[in-house]
């Protein structure tokens, strides 16, 4: 499965952006280079989403910016993910299985 589709004159491929919103501080670690993968956790959504695709770049959002708010946004090249099971605050006490997105120049 791939979510690419022929550009207008019906050429290659061109590749989607995944684009994902997050919290301030995930944001802001993201931006220092200190947070280097975005965890999903492993539903039938994240699934779909990721599974047998590819991307062209993954967007970070801080929140929901407005179009024109570059301020707000880390672009970085689509380097995939992998399966992990980690331990982390926002998902709670027990361990939890997630798709660990990379996002690093």
């Amino acid at each position: 499965m791939t979510n690419a589709a022929p550009d207008a004159a019906g050429a290659s491929p061109v590749l989607k952006d995944l684009v994902i919103a997050v919290n301030g501080v995930y944001f802001d670690q993201m931006r220092a280079g200190v947070k280097l993968e975005e965890f999903r956790e492993r539903t039938p959504y994240w699934t779909q989403r990721l599974v047998g695709r590819k991307y062209e770049r993954v967007i970070i959002t801080r929140g929901y910016p407005k179009a024109d708010d570059s301020s707000r946004r880390l672009v970085f090249p689509w380097r995939g993910f992998v399966p992990k099971t980690i331990q982390h605050p926002h998902f709670g006490l027990e361990p939890v299985d997630v798709f660990a997105i990379a996002v690093r120049p």
